[in-house]
């Protein structure tokens, strides 16, 4: 049975606007449904292949901010993002998440900024450190690392 939160995206092109460069992206054309049955998926090609506007419209869809964190964090330094969004169904599975993080490098500044802004004195200060230790402290201090740590030292 497969366990997996999101278990797949189904495509809708006829709902994308047309004339769009949506409708030009060759992995949105030939295909109506992705499925994922593994814990972790990869999503790999060229430049322009469609792999960070599929996240962030996945994202989106579930309700995260288009720059990224939690749901909970309403913000926009600019606006980027396309409406694939609405031409995306997610096909959930049973299985619930407890907590969520969009994590999206190249807007983490504008999130680490709002970080410091809603948490206040709870934040770790992410513009004191470098990028690469800024990513890995937020990752480091989520709900879920803190899960899996609990989890892995009851084994």
């Amino acid at each position: 049975m497969n366990q997996q939160i999101i278990q797949g995206v189904r495509f809708h092109p006829d709902q994308m606007e047309e004339g769009s460069y949506l409708c030009h992206i060759n992995a949105f054309q030939h295909f109506t449904q992705l499925s994922f049955s593994k814990p972790i998926t990869f999503f790999v090609g060229e430049n322009g292949s469609g792999k960070s506007t599929l996240l962030q419209a996945m994202a989106i869809a579930s309700h995260f901010n288009p720059e990224g964190g939690t749901r909970n964090y309403h913000f926009s330094t600019y606006q980027s993002n396309t409406n694939l969004n609405q031409a995306i169904t997610l096909i959930k599975g049973s299985r619930k998440e407890k907590w969520g993080y969009y994590f999206r490098a190249e807007s983490f500044y504008n999130v680490a900024t709002m970080e410091e802004e809603y948490a206040l004195e709870r934040s770790e200060h992410y513009h004191q450190m470098s990028h690469g230790e800024s990513f890995l402290t937020l990752i480091q201090k989520s709900p879920f690392a803190q899960w899996t740590y609990i989890k892995r030292k009851k084994r």
